[in-house]
């Protein structure tokens, strides 16, 4: 295994796509497409994605770095496939705004132009100007003049010093304003007249497409690659390209922890697969977690062990949106275009970072689920801290799933009295049916069993069901009634019947929770 790619980070190379002389993935066609079509471009991707990496790829390929491309397709095949890429050395302005200081506007202003003066000190360029507008004019006027080539912009994480001051509160969300006018000006200078005419390419990465910025409310060329079928691969791996590029480290895998190669690649699917980002049904590995997990050799939520975005979790909490629903969401195109600070719209976030993806397409209506196992249990967990105002039992978790497998329902039902007792009686008001079937989905979600929240019957509304790879749990839920009634609608309205041509166990569950005892009440469980 010592011939694994270095992990992608911030500051990640070019060359961390190869090692040794192997060439892992190849999305140099990709670029090449990107390249013919247009000039102007923006893309969101979920961070860990290779964003980063495809900037410094980007950068490479400019400033003419035609060693590093060798038995790649840019170097190889493009020609044969009328694509001739020419190794000519253009200036490149790259922005990193993760490296950027922005914790107020003041700092915005300072960093942006420390930043415009290394670039120039790079180039062999001293800025005589003071204001920043002026000065990034000035920058890519007397670049192009030197270098007697056109200019490339190359901006990564450009939303960051609006993101990062999200979900914090009123006052805070005035710095994230304050920093979006400063970045309206900067940017402008992009598409200003006199630039656009030195301009070869302009590539953008971030969250989301925010109004009143100006590259997106000026830059009328600017294309949107976010959606689009044919760069929906161009980040993340495809499972041809994993079994065909990392052949030999699943063959070490599988062997280490005693499974086929098979069973190996199907855990990884179930745990790392998922990511679709288009109408096209292509779906994507995390690179970062794929990548961690060869290395390490064990499965393991390595995204999201890296960072949740806690404007997420608070915008969640602040919105009280009833989380069961976030695995079938639906929306259209139209939800993700431009949009103001003053009014996200969670669901193009949450897509757009990476925590839910798209399920289904029919028309002009997106249906979206979480991607993966990875992402599903590690975030509930997180959002069952955060609605339950941080109260820490997390240790109770991992049974639940194992309790559930084995069919062990006394312990089962236990742990989560127990749990429910334990938390701190806040909500009091908000305790309903809701409020306990919430909770419960977010416990048996985050100790790892594939839960499913309110599944749909051509009879009615299933509220649970929980499937393991030999049976089916199919759970109902009342409120200050009992559980008898709870078993009695699963069978009334057929809700098995669905399940029956998969071959596996059936097990029904009705439960009840009471009002007052703030728990668990009354249960029962019945063979299909």
């Amino acid at each position: 295994m010592n011939n694994l790619p270095t992990l992608p980070t911030g500051n990640s190379s070019f060359e961390n796509i190869r090692l040794n002389g192997d060439v892992y993935v190849d999305k140099t066609k990709h670029i090449c497409q990107m390249i013919s079509d247009g000039k102007y471009y923006f893309l969101s991707r979920p961070r860990r994605f290779g964003k980063s990496l495809m900037i410094s790829t980007l950068k490479c390929l400019f400033e003419g770095k035609e060693e590093l491309f060798e038995g790649l397709w840019i170097k190889d095949k493009g020609s044969s496939q009328n694509f001739k890429w020419e190794w000519k050395q253009h200036p490149v302005i790259t922005l990193d705004f993760n490296g950027i200081s922005h914790q107020t506007p003041e700092l915005l202003v300072q960093g942006l132009s420390i930043a415009m003066k290394n670039t120039g000190d790079a180039y062999g360029i001293e800025l005589k100007e003071t204001l920043l507008k002026e000065q990034f004019k000035e920058l890519i006027g007397n670049i192009f003049k030197k270098i007697k080539m056109p200019v490339v912009f190359l901006i990564d994480e450009y939303d960051k010093p609006l993101i990062d001051h999200l979900g914090k509160g009123d006052d805070v969300l005035k710095i994230a304003k304050m920093n979006r006018d400063i970045l309206k000006d900067f940017f402008g200078v992009i598409k200003d007249v006199d630039v656009v005419d030195i301009t070869r390419f302009v590539f953008i990465t971030g969250v989301s497409k925010f109004s009143q910025v100006s590259i997106f409310s000026e830059l009328n060329n600017l294309t949107d690659l976010t959606m689009q079928r044919k760069y929906a691969d161009m980040m993340g791996y495809t499972d041809k390209e994993l079994k065909e590029s990392f052949a030999i480290h699943i063959d070490a895998f599988a062997k280490e922890i005693s499974v086929s190669p098979q069973e190996l690649l199907l855990s990884m699917k179930q745990y790392y697969n998922g990511y679709r980002f288009s109408e096209k049904d292509v779906k994507v590995y995390n690179p970062f977690s794929v990548l961690r997990a060869f290395g390490e050799q064990a499965l393991k939520p390595y995204w999201f062990q890296t960072g949740t975005p806690s404007f997420l979790i608070n915008l969640i909490s602040q919105k009280r949106w009833y989380i069961p629903e976030i695995e079938k969401l639906k929306a259209t195109t139209s939800l993700f275009s431009v949009y103001d600070l003053e009014t996200l719209h969670l669901e193009a976030i949450l897509f757009q970072t990476g925590y839910i993806t798209i399920r289904d397409v029919r028309g002009m209506l997106y249906t979206f689920d979480y991607p993966n196992q990875e992402v599903k249990t590690a975030f509930l967990e997180n959002l069952f801290y955060s609605y339950t105002e941080n109260f820490r039992e997390g240790s109770r978790f991992a049974l639940l799933c194992e309790y559930l497998e084995l069919e062990e329902f006394g312990n089962f039902i236990e742990n989560m009295k127990a749990i429910y007792a334990s938390i701190p009686n806040i909500l009091e008001s908000k305790r309903d049916e809701a409020y306990f079937h919430t909770i419960f989905y977010l416990m048996v979600s985050a100790s790892g069993a594939r839960a499913h929240s309110e599944v749909l019957t051509c009879k009615g509304r299933i509220d649970m069901v929980v499937e393991f790879k030999d049976k089916i749990y199919i759970i109902e839920f009342q409120c200050n009634q009992s559980s008898d009634e709870a078993i009695k609608q699963i069978r009334s309205k057929s809700y098995a019947d669905p399940f029956l041509h998969k071959g596996k166990t059936i097990n029904l569950m009705g439960i009840n929770f009471g009002i007052e005892e703030r728990n668990i009440t009354d249960w029962k469980h019945e063979m299909f």
